[in-house]
């Protein structure tokens, strides 16, 4: 394969390493300096993500503006993330990542204090939310290219900086949710708003205090923007491995992903209550931390095949709730599927920050989060009209049926099958620090 990729059984491109930018500094192969900033960062911000549904649903309920108005909000983020996020990539390569995820959380500490304010003066008009949500929804797009370039530059062990990221990420949007009840029962959905826009100034404060040479083109220099995008896309289209994998995750995203929250949701609450669906929740934040821990450990050669063996766990828990199982089966099924997801998560991420040049490692993310998002909504707005149709139960058992044909033709797929795992670099001495005058030779 072509351009940094791994053909089927062949170890990967040498010339990945040498185009990947080195690290800035030697020391531990994860919790370095700038690991530990960015492992913060992204903790505090997820936990502050984890807040915002239950702060949007109960602020615009309560102006009675129901759950349509609930779902037009959050629909005009996610239009908005998938259109611009290929964007998001190009200007990631030109600018420099950590300083587009600084920007972007800046943006996104105006529009969330804006949305506190429109919640604490009662002054909530639907478009303005969602006008927040089209601009949150960019800021998104111009954040997300950073969390896979600036990994692999501040880590020698990807996969275990990995792991130890989706870990925090699946137990911050256990506390998130559980923080934002708390506020909006004793304060109010402003609070929670508020509080989520101080957790992107944190998260702008935390990326800041990175150091990292930033490949930022100087005005006039190299392609222009459309031939940026343009390569990104033939940098995408080369790795069949790469773009097999999103088209079998697209059909994912409309029979699994996509029904399964509005549909579980409903048939647990109507059928078990609310607090057993709440716990269900938790066990699913808990099982896709697991994964995260597990993917620490296991160390596979061929890291897809390992993470689709794992993927064939995902559709359990819509199955259990499918089968009408009791609460503990549905708590253990839920286990079950985020340990899958979080351990699947681990080895694609890792798979994607390895195998691909730094320079375009941006744009291609870019890629394949856009061809992974983008069919989410469609299985969501299609999962009441087939439930309707067909019965909830039946479509959750389809997902689960959906989930066994992908991942078997995720494993008959070679190219994905054989990709073998790039192994962590060696450490190197520090480059010297130009603002330490100490490390020149004058002294």
């Amino acid at each position: 394969m072509e351009h940094g990729g791994a053909e089927a059984g062949e170890e990967p491109d040498r010339d990945v390493a040498r185009v990947r930018e080195p690290l800035e500094e030697a020391g531990p192969r994860v919790w370095s300096r700038n690991f530990t900033l960015f492992f913060a960062a992204r903790a505090v911000a997820k936990t502050g993500d984890g807040m915002l549904p239950v702060a949007l649903a109960a602020g615009l309920l309560a102006h009675g503006m129901g759950a349509s108005g609930v779902g037009l909000a959050m629909a005009t983020f996610t239009v908005f993330f998938v259109g611009f996020v290929i964007f998001g990539g190009v200007f990631s390569d030109r600018w420099g990542a950590r300083w587009m995820m600084v920007a972007a959380d800046l943006v996104r500490v105006v529009t969330q204090g804006t949305a506190a304010v429109l919640f604490l003066t009662g002054h909530v008009v639907l478009w303005q939310i969602c006008l927040i949500g089209a601009v949150n929804g960019i800021a998104a797009g111009a954040f997300q290219p950073g969390v896979a370039s600036v990994v692999p530059r501040v880590v020698r062990d990807v996969q275990g900086a990995n792991g130890a990221i989706r870990t925090a990420e699946a137990l911050a949007m256990l506390i998130g949710p559980a923080v934002a009840g708390v506020l909006v029962a004793t304060v109010s959905a402003a609070g929670v708003f508020a509080v989520h826009a101080g957790t992107y100034a944190v998260g702008a404060l935390l990326l800041g205090l990175i150091r990292l040479r930033e490949p930022a083109r100087r005005r006039g220099e190299g392609p222009g923007y459309l031939a940026d995008l343009v390569e990104g896309w033939h940098e995408f289209r080369s790795r069949t491995w790469m773009w097999s994998v999103i088209l079998l995750w697209m059909v994912l995203m409309v029979t699994l992903w996509g029904p399964q929250i509005p549909l579980t949701s409903s048939e647990i609450i109507l059928g078990h209550g609310a607090q057993v669906y709440g716990l269900v929740s938790a066990a699913l934040g808990g099982g896709t931390a697991l994964g995260g821990v597990l993917a620490m450990r296991i160390r596979p050669r061929h890291p897809l095949r390992a993470g689709t063996i794992g993927l064939f766990g995902a559709g359990v828990y819509s199955v259990t709730v499918g089968l009408g199982l009791g609460a503990p089966w549905l708590a253990l099924g839920a286990v079950v599927s985020g340990a899958a997801m979080g351990f699947w998560g681990v080895m694609w991420m890792t798979s994607v920050q390895t195998q691909v040049p730094g320079p375009v490692l941006g744009r291609i993310h870019a890629y394949e989060v856009a061809g992974s998002v983008a069919m989410l909504p469609v299985g969501q707005a299609l999962a009441g009209p087939v439930a309707a149709v067909l019965g909830t139960r039946t479509v959750l058992l389809a997902g689960g049926v959906a989930t066994l044909l992908v991942g078997t033709a995720l494993l008959a797929l070679r190219p994905a099958r054989e990709l073998t795992a790039v192994s962590p670099p060696p450490p190197r001495p520090r480059d010297p620090d130009p603002s330490d005058r100490s490390s020149s030779p004058s002294g």
